[in-house]
């Protein structure tokens, strides 16, 4: 008797492209394991993009979960377990350094878990969709790690640092409505319509003011780093620019005409 072999899970691509937003899928197969394959080419992408051409990424899971972090299982049979870690953390840290220093609005759709890795992704997203089954947990505690992916720098500037320590020290699961709270989500919405709010927000945002959104993120990035003289300084630098730029243009023309700006 032939055993067939098995069916492989489908996989979407790592990065497809839809009217200026990136779609990017962070896990794969139906665990929703991390996709290092996928880091890859997304850090790839990240890279390239090109405001003119793309004004939003998208940030998507594979099947019920957003991503429930790295392969556990690979973790524990590597031959050298600290060195194998290192690897991946160190393939995964390039990932973020780009998304973090993504020109355009990052937005995550979360379905189901999004733990360890997948909770650094989220921390490192600029808006973030979950639904009412979503939760995240830190999750590096239960296998005796500590964490990676900028989880340790992105959570107490989002929670405040005592918060920040109550999660990772406890490995607390947060439900969605609790990620809500302390600011971990943006936005929770019935399950079945995770992925197509997100999807909304994403296209929302790339038919915007493109240039002024990444003015407006580095202005954040910058903001915990410098003192109110410094950034009152480089705010001035920065709306002459948008005033000075198309967007600027656009965006009062439509105003004194009293109608809907377009700027793409």
């Amino acid at each position: 008797m032939t055993i067939p072999e098995p069916t492989p899970e489908p996989t979407r691509p790592a990065v497809e492209r839809d009217r200026r937003v990136l779609r990017a899928r962070i896990a794969r197969g139906r665990k929703g394991t991390l996709d290092a394959g996928a880091l890859v080419e997304i850090r790839a992408a990240l890279v390239a993009l090109d405001p003119a051409d793309t004004g939003a990424v998208l940030l998507v899971g594979e099947g019920a979960d957003f991503c429930t972090g790295g392969d556990v299982a690979a973790f524990a049979t590597a031959a050298d377990r600290g060195a194998y870690v290192r690897r991946l953390a160190e393939g995964f840290h390039l990932f973020l350094t780009a998304l973090a220093a993504c020109p355009v609005p990052v937005v995550a759709g979360v379905r189901g878990w999004a733990a360890g890795a997948g909770m650094s992704v989220v921390c490192a997203t600029d808006l973030v969709v979950a639904g009412h089954s979503t939760r995240l947990r830190p999750a590096y505690p239960g296998i005796g790690f500590s964490p990676d992916g900028g989880m340790s720098w992105t959570l107490p500037r989002i929670v405040g640092a005592g918060r920040a320590r109550q999660i990772l020290l406890t490995d607390q699961v947060l439900d969605a409505d609790a990620a809500l709270a302390a600011g971990l989500v943006t936005a929770v919405v019935d399950d079945d319509e995770v992925l197509a709010e997100a999807g909304r927000i994403a296209y929302r945002l790339a038919q915007g003011p493109t240039a002024a959104l990444g003015r407006i993120k580095r202005l954040l990035a910058a903001s915990p780093q410098t003192s109110l003289a410094g950034q009152l300084a480089t705010e001035a630098d920065a709306i002459s620019e948008s005033a000075a730029g198309p967007e600027g243009a656009e965006g009062l023309t439509a105003f004194l005409e009293k109608r809907p700006p377009r700027f793409h």
